[in-house]
């Protein structure tokens, strides 16, 4: 009576480790991916602060300019 049962071309009995395999590498790729929308989001709002504050200078500018004509007044029915 044989005492090794196993073939020698026969696989280890893993079968679920395939499928954790590619699980653990989505899971890494999506918060990759989460990390780098937060990224880019704290970039956007950085440059949109930047912006407004280069826009609104805090003395306003005297105006000097004088309109030519004045602006037509349209009627309403």
């Amino acid at each position: 009576m044989p005492t090794d049962l196993m073939r020698a071309s026969a696989r280890p009995a893993t079968p679920g480790s395939n499928a954790r395999n590619v699980n653990i590498v989505a899971m890494a790729l999506t918060a990759a991916l989460v990390a780098l929308q937060l990224v880019g989001l704290m970039m956007l709002e950085r440059s949109h602060a930047h912006a407004m504050q280069v826009s609104f200078p805090r003395e306003p500018a005297a105006c000097t300019e004088r309109a030519a004509a004045p602006a037509p007044v349209i009627p309403y029915d």
